[in-house]
């Protein structure tokens, strides 16, 4: 298995990656999916779970995103508590190494972003569709099921769900497709009724 350090080939990865995706959670995501290629198709299978897994956690933790997204935990503290969760969750030597580099490049705030990235690529080079949805509570299996059906017949591709919590939310859920976003949450909702009340 390929197991770079966190300071080999990730720098001329990153950087033949910025013509491709100029976003930088992008570029991360792309040399990451890059480096996935040259591993057993096993490995690839596992990274691509971890990366999920990965971002479950990110996305179903309060604390874990302070930390990372804030600006006055040092990295090496940032470098630490990411140790401790790679090796808590049983993440491979070149993801643990990734999120070295994230972090000591002080991209951590963007680790959401860049795992939403890569599964959109794996999804592409299925002929798969990624939905992001995201709901004020956790979603049942249910419902995902559900889901995956009906944007199924919508956009004819076999759909994969990354599913996130987001307690600001108050209720519904907001479902992301490519560039297309289908809003249905109760905050929107009220947002847009606070709007209309102000302007009569």
């Amino acid at each position: 298995m390929i197991e770079p350090s966190p300071h080999s080939n990730w720098d001329n990865l990153l950087s033949s990656q910025e013509s491709k995706n100029g976003g930088l959670a992008g570029r991360y995501a792309s040399a990451l999916f890059e480096l996935m290629q040259e591993l057993p198709a096993d490995q690839q299978k596992s990274l691509t779970a971890e990366v999920a897994d990965l971002l479950a956690l990110l996305s179903g933790n309060d604390e874990l995103q302070k930390l990372i997204r804030s600006p006055v935990i040092s990295a090496e503290e940032k470098t630490a508590a990411m140790g401790a969760v790679s090796d808590a969750a049983g993440l491979s030597q070149l993801l643990k190494n990734f999120l070295a580099l994230v972090v000591e490049k002080r991209r951590a705030a963007a680790l959401p972003a860049m795992a939403q990235h890569f599964a959109d690529l794996v999804a592409s080079s299925r002929d798969e569709l990624v939905a992001h949805v995201t709901t004020a509570q956790a979603i049942e299996q249910e419902q995902i099921d559900a889901l995956k059906d009906q944007l199924k017949k919508a956009f004819g591709k076999t759909i994969v769900v990354e599913a996130e919590q987001d307690s600001a939310l108050l209720g519904g859920m907001i479902v992301k497709v490519g560039s297309q976003m289908i809003d249905g949450s109760l905050r929107t909702k009220l947002d847009s009724l606070k709007t209309t009340l102000s302007g009569s």
